[in-house]
């Protein structure tokens, strides 16, 4: 299978990419769907529905959450804001974890969710005083969305798998993100990019060294290409250059990044900046004909507002005044007329002076 991120141009290459996270409030967000009761210490809302299967025990399941306590609605932990997604097998979570587990297992990959978890299956009687910081007897709201999940058997986590076990289960998610992505099915493609990268964290990214970093740059570096070329088709342009800003601090000569961040640079009309990162990728690709385009509409974009500039000066200003106007008005001419006859006649019939 030719892989979308090794195309020739680098306007090229596909991407998909998840629902956008939820956005910053005061407390757990307004659901309206049904109540579904999962067990008699939690229930669930949905709040974007899921598709395919639901994990079964021992899944690795990827996700984000967000937590408040239910009585004061402090909100303690939030993996969006740390870009980290969780791991969690089925079956051995944490105690903690044991409401949050029951509400994933109901869950499709893909499906975000409002949990209510009774303090008995979350942080219990005693609370947590370290980090999360979490009160006595505290019920739990979960904001939740399951990312995906990988079926094993032993439920085998990240931290037990060998280096050559996590980049190859990254590599074989980027690769099927690519096929959902020629099917057109960007949320499902979405999913498998993100769980790629959750195997290509920082904490084990930092452990590596020599071909072993090379190896895990080559399917992490464009997971993240791909993500940023399908932001910029959904239009979500900030999120595309933080994309490819992550690509560029491992290799600041990226064609690829450079291209896709001066595309949204340019969306957003940060056309210096766009203009920028054109220039340098085409230092690297010069004969590219994707990047000579983009530099010669942002050349065009630039006359174009120079012009209307130009117009709204002009019209501000107003045309420069004449020193003699002349009426125009048929009236007027039609008045003087009058006058400069009765100034004649007046001037005949005066009497001449002795």
């Amino acid at each position: 299978m030719v892989e979308l991120e090794e195309q020739q141009s680098p306007s090229a290459g596909a991407s998909a990419v998840h629902g956008e996270p939820p956005q910053e409030e005061n407390g757990p967000p307004e659901v309206h769907s049904d109540v579904e009761v999962l067990h008699e210490k939690v229930s669930k809302q949905v709040i974007t529905e899921g598709h395919g299967q639901k994990p079964s025990k021992y899944s690795t399941c990827f996700l984000h959450y967000r937590a408040w306590t239910e009585s004061t609605l402090h909100k303690f932990e939030d993996t969006w804001h740390e870009q980290q997604p969780l791991e969690l097998v089925l079956g051995k979570e944490k105690k903690e974890m044991t409401g949050l587990a029951i509400g994933i297992s109901s869950m499709k990959s893909g499906e975000r969710a409002l949990l209510h978890v009774g303090w008995e299956l979350g942080y219990g009687k005693e609370g947590s005083f370290s980090f999360p910081n979490v009160p006595q007897m505290a019920n739990i709201i979960y904001e939740v969305e399951l990312i995906g999940f990988d079926e094993t058997k032993e439920g085998k986590p990240r931290s037990d798998m060998t280096v050559e076990e996590r980049i190859g289960t990254a590599d074989r998610r980027k690769m099927d993100g690519n096929a959902l992505f020629k099917e057109e099915k960007l949320e499902e493609a979405m999913q498998q990019y993100e769980m790629a990268l959750a195997y290509m964290g920082d904490d084990f990214m930092f452990q590596l060294f020599g071909k072993y970093r090379d190896m895990a740059l080559a399917v992490k570096n464009p997971c993240h290409l791909n993500m940023a070329a399908c932001l910029i088709k959904l239009k979500r342009y900030d999120e595309a250059i933080a994309q490819c800003s992550i690509v560029l601090v491992e290799d600041e000569n990226n064609v690829k990044a450079l291209f896709r961040r001066g595309k949204a640079r340019a969306e957003l009309g940060q056309t210096d900046a766009a203009r920028e990162d054109f220039l340098k990728a085409r230092k690297y690709a010069p004969d590219d004909k994707a990047i000579v385009r983009e530099l010669r509409l942002l050349s065009e974009h630039d006359k174009a507002v120079y012009q209307k500039q130009k117009e709204l000066y002009k019209g501000l200003f107003g045309p420069k005044s004449d020193p003699n106007p002349r009426p125009k008005n048929w009236l007027i001419l039609v008045w003087q007329w009058l006058l400069s006859i009765f100034y004649r006649l007046f001037k005949l019939k005066k009497p001449k002076a002795e």
